[in-house]
């Protein structure tokens, strides 16, 4: 198989099978992230020859696999052409194949019609991941994310419309010391106008090699304690009034949960009450000991 670098992949993802259609990223600029760094390039579209030779590889080990997901940090971002001639390719070789999920940026989305989503949700294209972490603006700009809190309504309302299935990714600690409720009210504010299927929460790790690590050093940012980053995840458990599994599962938690919401909301904040019981400094040890996310 092609893989380039790291793979990531949803926890979720367990079962699917990966094939790498692109890798690194094509924004590349987010100040916290770390996960692309072991790629000499910043991104890069496999070739179909790859492509379908993982394919073939794939058959020989899961032909009955029915569900790929594609590696890469945004692979949505290739055109709508791209993307259904690699859902071709893929039920050549994978005859039971459904549905084909990836990572999605929002401005992936942004240049494809409702209409061309349509015809990439009949291709197969379900169950997109989109890193959208916060949908506070503040945050957002800092961190250069690339797009604002409307972009997420506009462009996930398309995704609503087109039948596409989304999962969104919430960052915990993202906007930093003090800012923590504030940014998960205003988050919690864009995802009860969508209808995200798995809201996944991560803890901000910070590692010295990401630009956020510079900023703290230079007095730009400060870091929220680990408390204050479970009191925040409670905030948003309880602000969000939307029907959807809430899933803290990556090792960047110390202590992973999942439920289904709102009829579970009593069950997840329970959790975050123990694992509060643990203390700043058990918790803060677990971070400081968190060598990979």
């Amino acid at each position: 198989m092609h893989y380039t670098g790291t793979v990531w992949r949803p926890p979720y993802e367990a079962w699917s099978a990966l094939l790498q259609v692109t890798a690194g990223c094509t924004h590349h600029k987010c100040k916290f992230c770390t996960l692309y760094e072991d790629i000499p390039f910043k991104f890069r579209m496999s070739p179909l020859e790859e492509i379908e030779a993982d394919l073939k590889e794939l058959y020989t080990y899961t032909p009955d696999v029915t569900r790929v997901f594609l590696v890469g940090a945004n692979p949505f971002v290739l055109s709508p052409e791209k993307l259904r001639q690699i859902a071709y390719l893929a039920k050549q070789y994978l005859n039971r194949l459904k549905t084909i999920g990836c990572f999605a940026r929002i401005t992936d989305i942004s240049p494809k019609s409702i209409d061309e989503l349509k015809q990439l949700r009949s291709c197969g294209y379900n169950g997109i991941i989109i890193g959208v972490e916060t949908g506070d603006d503040e945050a957002l700009a800092f961190m250069h994310k690339g797009y604002t809190a409307n972009d997420i309504l506009e462009q996930c309302r398309k995704l609503d419309e087109a039948g596409i299935e989304y999962n969104f990714f919430y960052l915990t600690g993202i906007c930093g010391k003090d800012k923590g409720e504030q940014g998960a009210q205003n988050t919690a504010k864009i995802f009860n106008q969508l209808s995200p299927k798995i809201v996944g929460a991560s803890m901000l790790t910070v590692y010295p090699t990401s630009e956020l690590y510079t900023e703290i050093q230079h007095g730009n940012w400060i870091e929220e304690s680990e408390t204050e980053k479970y009191n925040e995840l409670k905030i948003l458990i309880n602000s969000l009034t939307i029907n959807t599994h809430f899933a803290a599962l990556g090792a960047s938690n110390a202590v992973q949960l999942h439920g289904n919401l709102p009829f579970e909301r009593a069950k997840l904040i329970s959790i975050i009450d123990q694992v509060l019981c643990l203390g700043e400094g058990e918790l803060k040890h677990y971070r400081k000991n968190l060598k990979h996310l």
